[in-house]
């Protein structure tokens, strides 16, 4: 592919022609022209680094996306998108100007365009695609970061090497995945073209200097095989179109990275037949084949069996001329729109009842959520960037069921992650797998082509050994879900046993211990919602069995009562009960937790309160919410155990002006502090951002807050409390 570098760019009189032949309605074209008029006024004379007029960015990213034959509403966003972020702009103006619809996409690009990588660690990437997911409730949002990406990488020659290098590296982890999983190849293999020469450019080199150097004569075999194959159709009545290419530089790449030497790939020469029919198709592919001899296992057949993002083409392998391998790829022209421009060039037709398009846009965003969310428990960032990139970035293969229908699955997928991509009832029952009419292990990898039978069992269940191979976050999250279910019944049977085994022990009756009185003051007082909810408490191990007697029977006490009687005689710290990180006085069998309202970490001076049914919660041992109290208990760290992790709250004001969120999570990263989340509150003269951290002590903490006071833009940092 050859990259687009523009020497001069686009105007908007030449924009508004590519517009007009996709967008027809005149007050679609008149709010197109607002915005335009409405992005110049506010850019002004600003210039970009390469010395182009500032509008021309959101021009040629209109461009772009005009390409891909967009909706007005899209073309509109991409003119205004820079407008908030880089003018006096607000979205209060978007949104009286151009509509609620338009002002949430260009307000959710601008939250996108605030946030980069903070370093070239594979975690930050996948932190900043959940980012980028969660914000992008509209798909069309996607489409214009993907675009804007696009125009920066062309222009990227501008800027200093070490930001080439962060940007090209941020559009590989996070980008290009999603351009590929919403089927936008136009974009995707420029943008992969691009990475390549800023990533490794004398890799990129040295592959555009052997193919320069043998151009001519790839040329010339190209243009003998167009003319050869043009021959052939037209003596058959075939209206056709044919094109050819060198493949792409990264495409080599990748061939070469695998082990093979340059000169060692024959496959280097492409060629795309576009016919009228999907009749004319299969009878193009067989008179090449008539002609050419095809290499075998290259036929792949995408139109009766197309990929799950609506991908139809026949792809072959043939021995051309002079013996030269040519891969051909016979489409028809509406094809051809759907492989290169993916799902964005079908956004447009929503209002006209196109319910499967529709469908399968909403289908492939809501994929990138469950992939992530279904995530969300591993803390481990290399677990988390292993198990995203499996999916997001791994080779797909095509697998059918005995049905025909096919379902898109990542390479090394087995027959748990085909029944799961089915149906989470499928995956639950399966008891074994037929593929390509043999029985297999339900470990086997599958292959693409394969056509998998799933056989199932009313009684069957999953198998915990199967998280060790299953491939997919779908299948994954679950097996865990059924085993989360199922350890909730075992928990709730076995705090059953626990408090009736308590109560036989002490010699008690069941029925007089929970009649409708105890059992109605032990419910309130645990917040406990039902019997069941009760013995769950206790079957996790929240209350003994020996505690919730007591709370009946201790002259009916409550939580408070029973904890001070015990804490009475034990004021001294030294006759001591070790729950995890907290070391409580005079007791072992209490519920420990975190303050919410002043989160208190590892190293700070605290105090227990008791609560009501909720055991020792830690706070700060100047919080004004236990001020006076006299429910108070002796509580200290313990300082032997190095792990554990705890969220704080930080209220950052900073001055009003471009990128200092990026600088604070720089600052983060720097001392390994996790940002868990940011809200934003934007002031006349400043901006504050409530940000809640997870830090492992309050060294580590000060040290944060300290670096984060050198910031030239910084007001003030403050501990918030709630």
């Amino acid at each position: 592919m050859n990259i687009a570098l523009r020497e001069k760019p686009i105007t908007y009189d030449e924009l508004y022609e590519k517009v007009k032949k996709i967008i027809k309605k005149e007050e679609e074209l008149d709010l197109i022209n607002k915005a335009y008029d409405f992005a110049l006024n506010k850019h002004g004379d600003r210039k970009r680094l390469n010395g182009d007029p500032y509008i021309s960015h959101p021009l040629e990213v209109a461009s772009i996306l005009t390409d891909l034959n967009v909706d007005y509403i899209t073309i509109v966003c991409a003119l205004l998108h820079e407008t908030i972020n880089h003018t006096e702009t607000n979205i209060s103006e978007i949104k009286e100007e151009f509509g609620e619809e338009v002002a949430n996409i260009v307000q959710s690009v601008s939250k996108i365009n605030r946030l980069e990588l903070s370093d070239d660690k594979d975690s930050s990437a996948q932190y900043l695609r959940k980012v980028l997911v969660g914000l992008s409730e509209d798909v069309r949002v996607l489409f214009i970061k993907l675009a804007d990406r696009l125009h920066n990488m062309r222009t990227l020659y501008a800027l200093p090497i070490e930001v080439q290098k962060q940007k090209a590296n941020e559009t590989i982890n996070v980008l290009i995945p999603i351009a590929h999983r919403l089927g936008i190849n136009s974009i995707k293999g420029e943008l992969e073209d691009l990475c390549l020469r800023y990533t490794k450019p004398d890799v990129y080199n040295d592959i555009l200097e052997k193919l320069d150097g043998s151009r001519e004569e790839l040329n010339d075999l190209l243009l003998e095989m167009k003319e050869s194959i043009s021959d052939i159709l037209t003596a058959n009545g075939i209206n056709f179109k044919i094109k050819g290419r060198v493949k792409s530089v990264h495409s080599l790449y990748n061939k070469m990275d695998n082990g093979k030497r340059f000169n060692d790939i024959y496959d280097i020469l492409a060629l795309r037949v576009f016919v009228d029919t999907e009749q004319d198709c299969y009878l193009t592919i067989g008179l090449i084949h008539s002609k050419y001899r095809p290499m075998p296992k290259r036929f792949k057949d995408y139109i009766a069996n197309p990929k799950e993002n609506m991908y139809q083409s026949l792809h072959t392998t043939v021995f051309g001329v002079d013996g030269h391998l040519f891969e051909v790829q016979v489409r028809t022209y509406e094809m051809d729109e759907i492989a290169e421009k993916g799902i964005a060039s079908h956004w447009s037709y929503k209002e006209k009842g196109s319910v499967k398009i529709q469908s399968m846009m909403e289908h492939k965003l809501e994929m990138f959520r469950n992939i992530i969310e279904a995530n969300n428990d591993i803390e481990n960032d290399n677990e988390f960037a292993s198990n995203l990139n499996s999916e997001l970035l791994s080779e797909l293969i095509y697998c059918y069921t005995p049905k025909g229908d096919v379902l898109e699955l990542p390479k090394g997928a087995t027959p748990i992650d085909f029944a799961y991509r089915i149906h989470s009832g499928v995956g639950d029952r399966t008891i074994g797998a037929i593929v390509n009419d043999q029985i297999v292990p339900l470990d086997h990898e599958l292959e693409d082509g394969d056509i998998v039978k799933i056989n199932t069992g009313k009684e069957a269940n999953p198998n915990k050994d199967w998280l060790n191979f299953v491939k997919t976050s779908q299948a994954k999250s679950k097996i865990k879900s059924f085993f989360s279910k199922q350890d909730k019944a075992n928990y709730i049977n076995s705090g059953k046993e626990m408090l009736e085994r308590e109560i036989r022990r002490r010699k008690l009756s069941y029925s007089e211990v929970l009649n409708d009185t105890n059992l109605e003051k032990v419910l309130k007082d645990t917040h406990a919602v039902d019997i069941e909810d009760l013995y769950l408490s206790i079957g996790s191990l929240r209350f003994t069995a020996g505690y919730i007697i007591d709370l009946i029977y201790e002259d009916k006490k409550d939580v408070m009562d029973i904890y001070l009687g015990r804490v009475s005689n034990h004021t001294n710290i030294t006759n001591r009960a070790i729950k995890g990180d907290i070391i409580v006085a005079g007791t072992d069998d209490i519920l420990v937790t975190i303050a919410s309202c002043c989160k208190p970490v590892k190293g700070d001076k605290i105090i227990g309160y008791i609560t009501k049914g909720e055991g020792i919660a830690v706070h700060k041992h100047d919080c004004i919410n236990i001020k006076n109290s006299t429910r108070l208990i002796d509580v200290e760290w313990n300082m032997s155990n190095s792990d554990g992790s705890y969220l704080t709250d930080l209220s950052i004001k900073v001055l009003k002006g471009k990128n200092q969120l990026l600088d604070i999570i720089t600052k983060a990263s720097q001392k390994d502090v996790y940002i868990e989340s940011v809200k934003t509150y934007e002031e006349e003269a400043y901006t504050t951002y409530a940000v809640t951290i997870k830090t492992s002590s309050s060294t580590q903490l000060d040290g944060f807050i300290s670096d984060l006071k050198s910031l030239p833009f910084l007001i003030d940092v403050v501990r918030s409390h709630k």
